[in-house]
């Protein structure tokens, strides 16, 4: 079968793989991927990994490179396990990419995205989206409802990190809110806030691609670009009494996005850390205590989000598919799909892969 594999920096091939044989195990499901992400974690591995794909055998699920890659996709089951009951073959579904003990601390606890041995379908498991089959879990099978399509399926995965943050961030009808960053995860957070109700949303972006996008996919935010003016004094100029948001999400990963999140946010406001930071943030602690907020960081997603994110989506609630800028066949994911994406001057946000 035809499967996008990670062999290293730079170094992602389309290659004929065996397909998943032999007789499933009882908690199996054997699916044909749809359309798969490409997630900024893949752009990571093509850029400088192998990061999170293992090198050695990952310790709990015994993946190594070369990788099928795809963690963000949608998918339909051929077949399932003697022990799984909640889909059949035939059923489309949303994957539900995280890997780990049901039994350890974290487990018991139903805090599965917490294990530290978590391992993920797409980057470190035998098996991807971005391959004509595959082998998931029982529990990576989420059931979709008929009218979503499997574009919004696919982006279940990025709308759940993008709607955690909202929730950590205690978003809610009438909040004011500043979403720093407007890439993918950026934009879903800007439609999940607006989602949660929330009466402001200002978008801080210095590309004018993104700015133009997130302009397009939602009118009612105010976008920004920091490097052209004090991004403080917007966000004081348009909140009650010069206050500040109430929530600040950061979907960078960057220091000074931070630090701007805090400048940004009220007194007793929150922070919400979104993005992943790629090295040490030197931050203004004194701030912080001055102005005594609140600051979350969050960690994927807990798992047990896809049935109301499905719901949101089945409801016009969550319109995800606006964040999808290009669609394309695997045997370009190279060209088309990695290098479009890590091109500064380029027009997309969220590329869906077929294989």
């Amino acid at each position: 079968m035809r499967a996008v594999r990670f062999h290293g920096a730079r170094d992602i091939r389309v290659e004929d793989v065996a397909e998943p044989s032999g007789k499933l195990a009882p908690d199996d499901v054997l699916i044909a991927p749809a359309v798969t992400g490409i997630c900024g974690t893949d752009l990571h591995e093509y850029l400088a990994g192998p990061i999170v794909t293992p090198k050695e055998p990952h310790v709990y699920t015994g993946a190594t490179n070369p990788q099928i890659l795809g963690h963000e996709f949608s998918a339909r089951v051929l077949a399932v396990g003697d022990a799984v009951s909640h889909v059949a073959a035939g059923d489309r579904i949303s994957i539900q990419p995280l890997l780990s003990p049901r039994n350890d601390y974290y487990g018991k606890r139903g805090l599965f995205h917490l294990s530290p041995v978590m391992g993920c379908v797409g980057l470190s498991w035998a098996w991807g989206g971005m391959g004509e089959k595959a082998v998931i879990k029982d529990y990576n099978a989420q059931p979709v409802p008929d009218n979503i399509t499997d574009d919004q399926a696919a982006m279940i995965e990025p709308a759940a990190v993008a709607l955690y943050g909202v929730d950590r961030g205690g978003v809610t009808a009438g909040s004011t809110v500043l979403v720093s960053g407007a890439g993918p995860i950026g934009a879903l957070t800007v439609l999940a806030a607006h989602a949660a109700g929330a009466a402001l949303v200002i978008v801080s972006e210095p590309n004018p691609n993104r700015r133009r996008i997130i302009a397009e996919i939602a009118p009612y935010a105010i976008v920004v670009d920091p490097r052209s003016g004090d991004l403080a004094q917007v966000v004081a100029d348009l909140t009650e009494e010069g206050v500040g948001v109430d929530v600040a999400l950061e979907c960078v990963g960057l220091e000074a996005s931070l630090n701007a999140c805090v400048t940004a946010v009220r007194r007793q406001g929150r922070v919400v850390q979104v993005g992943l930071h790629m090295k040490p943030a030197s931050i203004d602690a004194m701030l912080w205590a001055l102005k005594d907020i609140t600051v979350e960081a969050t960690w994927c997603y807990p798992t047990q989000i896809w049935p109301r994110i499905a719901r949101m989506i089945a409801a016009g609630n969550f319109p995800v598919e606006k964040v999808i800028t290009a669609r394309i066949d695997a045997k370009d994911v190279v060209a088309k799909g990695f290098e479009a994406l890590l091109d500064p001057a380029g027009e997309h946000l969220k590329i869906l892969v077929t294989t």
